[in-house]
């Protein structure tokens, strides 16, 4: 019988959640949205050193705004395996009884070894040259361990609760193959692995053994995870084999790394040139807060929709998608092994495509509070007209005042170099002919003026309508002219025309 699908977002309250955060969520989402199944949120807050004060607020925050909640797990409701913070189930006693049977079945050990023995052994292996030191089926011989320490000595140390951990016992020399369902099959000596810390010796689970223990509880069916803890997959299978769980174990998918614009390194959250988080975040513990997708006017659609291609294709060049289309079509074989490029100027053309579906009311409503942080009072109707004119010029909300600045406020500079080349006494001598015309109009809408101004051209001969533009905005380009006249109405337009006139 086939597993339902179970699959989980497990992030460390360490910090905000970043784009390749957000993207490991999102894909586990669809996942989970193509096969009916439960997509759940679990916080692995095993390391308690650090816990940063207001991450898993934020995460819970961000997933909400982004539109991909879990259906199950902190802040979205309890199910049947709570509670899925890790302290919690610490209490519960759930990963000391898992550790216990490997150490029962002598794939787990006790390590009594001091902080200063550790570096010891460090400093020894740097000195033999050796590239990475680790404790492992070599090094693990000349520790203090219930390997090495006679059985009564290794119970009198337990007994007196000297300070220990549990490390897995890695075999020597043993091939460890698994089934990637992005990669295919990854096969890695056990030379190259080293005894994972599985207990902490305040009782804490490491990653290592709690995301497994929580998977199994929890029935997860596809471990959805960054490419980061590819190297430690190995120890993984092992652990669930020691457990005699192998073969139920969750389907194993190792995402490709966001990388840098330039494609020279993972995304960094000091990337100054594009925002890394979706909700603007502040570290307890850094001077500087980090701007979010949110905060700098991305749309939550438009932020899940460039995530969604970074890595995956839907198996043609459609771009924009819902987060129901992605669903629809989301599957691990069209995703990427190799690492994608985060492209921050495709980021603002999917909000530009995201803008222009808006309703221009829902337009409307945004730009109005930006005019009335200005002190500018309009009515709801020009509001609306406005954003209907410029809203295919601008890829964000903010846009809108820097794009038609000119509709609310009448311009102080006119554009140089139209001016240097364009007038002249005999466009004044033209342009103030337009004037009067204009001033004779009993009607003043895009179509009249328009008409009007066909009329105009071949009683008067040819007019410039860029310097027309000109003359009422100031600046060379801009929406179609007579729906930006229309719009200014008949009196603005005469008391620019009339200014400028006067004083050029």
């Amino acid at each position: 019988m086939e597993k339902r699908v179970r699959v989980r977002f497990a992030p460390s309250p360490t910090g905000g959640l970043h784009m390749g955060g957000v993207r490991t969520a999102l894909f586990n989402y669809l996942f989970a949205k193509r096969h009916g199944g439960d997509f759940i949120l679990r916080i692995e807050d095993t390391d308690q050193t650090r816990f940063v004060e207001g991450a898993e607020e934020y995460i819970v925050n961000a997933l909400k705004w982004c539109g991909i909640s879990p259906n199950e797990g902190v802040g979205f409701g309890d199910g049947p395996h709570k509670p899925y913070r890790q302290s919690e189930r610490k209490e519960l006693g759930i990963y000391k009884k898992y550790a216990d049977k490997l150490i029962a079945s002598g794939h787990a050990y006790y390590a009594f070894d001091s902080n200063e023995e550790l570096e010891e052994m460090r400093k020894r292996m740097e000195a033999a040259k050796v590239v990475a030191p680790q404790y492992n089926n070599v090094t693990r011989q000349n520790m203090r361990n219930s390997l090495t320490l006679p059985e009564d000595e290794v119970k009198r140390l337990l007994d007196a609760n000297t300070p220990h951990v549990i490390r897995l016992k890695v075999p020597r020399n043993e091939e460890i193959r698994f089934e990637d369902i992005i990669r295919g099959w990854v096969i890695v000596n056990s030379n190259q692995i080293d005894d994972k810390v599985l207990l902490k010796s305040d009782g804490m689970p490491t990653y290592h053994l709690a995301h497994i223990v929580d998977d199994i509880e929890m029935q997860i069916s596809h471990a959805v995870r960054g490419e980061e803890w590819l190297p430690s997959a190995p120890a993984h299978v092992l652990i669930y084999r020691y457990l005699g769980l192998e073969a139920e174990m969750p389907k194993l998918a190792h995402l490709p790394l966001i990388l840098n614009p330039d494609g020279n390194g993972k995304i960094s959250k000091r990337e100054a040139r594009f925002p890394v988080f979706p909700l603007s975040w502040k570290d307890p513990r850094e001077a500087e807060p980090f701007i979010g997708y949110k905060e700098s006017g991305y749309y939550p659609e438009a932020f899940v929709n460039i995530l969604a291609l970074l890595g995956w294709n839907p198996g043609d060049n459609k771009e924009i998608m819902s987060l129901t289309e992605m669903a629809s079509l989301f599957d691990f074989d069209r995703v990427n092994k190799a690492g994608a490029k985060f492209d921050p100027d495709k980021a603002k053309w999917f909000n530009q495509q995201y803008l222009r579906m808006q309703s221009d009311e829902s337009l409307a409503s945004e730009f109005k509070l930006v005019l009335e942080s200005k002190g500018i009072k309009r009515d709801n109707e020009f509001i609306l007209q406005f954003c209907k004119l410029v809203k295919e010029k601008v890829q964000f909300t903010k846009e809108f005042w820097n794009e038609g600045v000119y509709v609310f406020e009448a311009p102080v500079s006119f554009d140089e170099k139209v001016m240097t080349k364009k007038w002249n006494p005999t466009n004044k001598e033209l342009f103030t002919k337009v004037y009067q015309r204009f001033k004779n109009l009993d009607i003043w809408t895009a179509v009249v003026l328009h008409d009007d101004f066909t009329v105009a051209q071949t009683e008067l001969g040819k007019i410039d309508m860029q310097m027309l533009r000109v003359i009422i905005s100031g600046v060379a380009g801009g929406p179609q002219l007579f729906d930006l006249l229309a719009l200014i109405g008949k009196e603005e337009t005469i008391k620019r025309m009339d200014h400028f006139l006067q004083t050029h």
